[in-house]
């Protein structure tokens, strides 16, 4: 749904600040809430100006404890409000990590439906901006693997805004996941009116008849520049940029697996464990006697994320991507 006519170009970050703010004027019952996000408007900026404009019963400050602001929130929400927290990198989540796992995923499930938690969680993740030690995880793979939490990951301005919109909605929690390195990387024509993207749908940003390309978050750029070398080697790729890492587009996925015959999923996280490793699962389930090959991962190494001389050898990178879709094309 779109209310108003007419488009803006906004960095990502820019259009979560839209969102917030059409949100916030929108519904009293929204809450922003988390260290810095008021007088500093927020690490990155993704909050400024909202304090001075809705005041600080509406955008507060918060003391430095994770799992107390987060637990707080949870009451909140179960009060009747529905508080977005900023956690200021998704490194830093991990004291939030048992209030959200006991209680605010679980709550629906153990109230039998009575009561619902309709907390947005708002985290900024992954490496490429030099930033130092704990800063940089990414470690989505923690939270999509406990019912009762979505986890959502948008690549652009426009899936940044309508999906937190559509989250800010949503009745039950929301961990959403932002790429840093994405954060100012380019700009998007973005409607200016509220706007909502349903949560639980890929979108493909290319067609190809050759091999299935899966990506999210600030792998999705490294995806299509793969894809797009690719096609200059007569390789023509369909790229889905997955957007809700909980609960995945299985049929997306499968639809253009069985159509291709061949899938490479990229992942910034670190290999073991990762998200990558379900949606292969996904693929083996519904489309195994489609394939005409292995399915390959281009991820992360299964190290922490190493300092800043070191860390572009870390991420994926648009070469090893073209050299994974090659080698499913010659197997």
């Amino acid at each position: 749904m779109i209310t108003e006519v007419g488009t803006k170009s906004l960095t990502l970050v820019q259009a979560v600040n839209d969102a917030l703010r059409i949100m916030l004027k929108e519904r009293e019952d929204v809450i922003v809430l988390g260290e810095d996000v008021g007088k500093n408007g927020g690490v990155f900026r993704a909050t400024d100006g909202l304090l001075e404009e809705f005041g600080e019963q509406r955008v507060m400050d918060t003391p430095l404890s994770e799992a107390g602001f987060t637990g707080a929130a949870i009451g909140m929400a179960l009060g009747g409000f529905r508080p977005v927290v900023e956690i200021q990198f998704l490194g830093f989540i991990y004291p939030a990590y048992e209030q959200i796992m006991t209680h605010a995923a679980r709550m629906r499930s153990r109230t039998r439906g009575h009561f619902a938690v309709p907390l947005v969680i708002r985290a900024p993740y992954g490496a490429g901006v030099r930033a130092p030690e704990i800063h940089s995880d990414s470690t989505e793979a923690l939270f999509t693997h406990m019912p009762g939490i979505k986890v959502v990951c948008p690549a652009s301005p426009y899936d940044a805004k309508g999906l937190l919109i559509a989250a800010i909605e949503d009745p039950d929690p929301v961990l959403f996941l932002e790429p840093m390195r994405s954060y100012r990387a380019f700009r998007e024509d973005v409607p200016e009116g509220k706007y909502a993207i349903e949560i639980g749908k890929g979108k493909k940003l290319r067609e190809g008849d050759d091999v299935t390309v899966i990506a999210w978050g600030a792998m999705v750029p490294v995806a299509i520049k793969a894809a797009e070398e690719a096609k200059k080697k007569g390789i023509y790729a369909d790229v889905i940029d997955l957007r809700t890492l909980y609960p995945l587009d299985k049929d997306m996925i499968a639809e253009s697996v069985q159509k291709t015959g061949r899938a490479v999923i990229v992942q910034e996280a670190h290999a073991t464990g990762g998200l990558a490793n379900d949606i292969l699962a996904v693929i083996n389930d519904t489309s195994f006697f489609y394939q005409h090959a292995p399915v390959e991962r281009v991820t992360g190494f299964d190290v922490p994320v190493p300092f800043f001389a070191y860390e572009d050898d870390y991420l994926p990178t648009p070469a090893r991507v073209l050299h994974a879709m090659e080698k499913v094309m010659r197997f």
